[in-house]
């Protein structure tokens, strides 16, 4: 039986590799993508994926990550306004945002000169990311932004706690389009993510007709 060899990049296995398909663009902002172990074990992970596709971007294990030197050092960063991507009663909704409240979240804001928005995500399930959220306390007084979904999640292989919840590189892209970006790059990351996802559907379909 051969051995399937792995991407060393994008942990799939050579067949569904994806890094052929990234182009890896400036979304005028930082993220912050911090994913729980369990996620990076994971072989599909959208976390990875947003943070291949993205520059400037970091990609962060852990669970706690009050003591985190990599996260410290991005929230002391002072060319950085750290915001935290998670939803709740005391995030400020974008998708309720007038332009104006967005133009003073974005850098470019009068309130924000000089700094660049960092936005700090959660990689998790939803009972992992609360946890998360709760353990590390350099990110509880961090301000807090979230959306309203507009449509389902096409994160059709793995199970959704309900239609509107979103996987990360959804809810990234979701974030870019609500600061009104001066073109459509963002849009590079749903298409490396659907690709993925129906090369997943593909090959399962083919292993269902095989066993027949």
């Amino acid at each position: 039986m051969r051995m399937r060899l792995r991407c060393p990049q994008c942990l799939q296995p050579d067949f569904s590799c994806y890094c052929a398909l990234i182009k890896p663009f400036d979304p005028g902002m930082v993220f912050v993508i911090l994913t729980h172990p369990i996620e990076i074990a994971r072989r599909i992970a959208t976390g990875r994926m947003s943070h291949l596709c993205l520059k400037n971007s970091h990609w962060i294990g852990g669970h706690d990550f009050t003591n985190n030197e990599s996260v410290n050092l991005l929230l002391q960063d002072p060319k950085l306004h750290p915001v935290l991507l998670y939803p709740g009663p005391d995030s400020r909704n974008m998708s309720l945002m007038s332009e104006e409240e967005k133009f003073d979240l974005t850098p470019s804001g009068n309130r924000l000169v000089g700094k660049k928005l960092a936005i700090f995500v959660i990689d998790g399930t939803w009972h992992t990311a609360r946890k998360m959220v709760r353990l590390s306390q350099n990110l509880k007084d961090l301000p807090r932004i979230c959306f309203t979904p507009d449509r389902p999640s096409n994160f059709r292989i793995r199970h959704q706690p309900r239609p509107e919840c979103y996987s990360t590189i959804e809810a990234i892209h979701q974030t870019i389009d609500l600061l009104s970006p001066p073109n459509r790059n963002h849009d590079h990351l749903l298409e490396v993510f659907d690709k993925m996802v129906n090369r997943q559907l593909e090959l399962a379909y083919s292993l269902t007709v095989s066993s027949f």
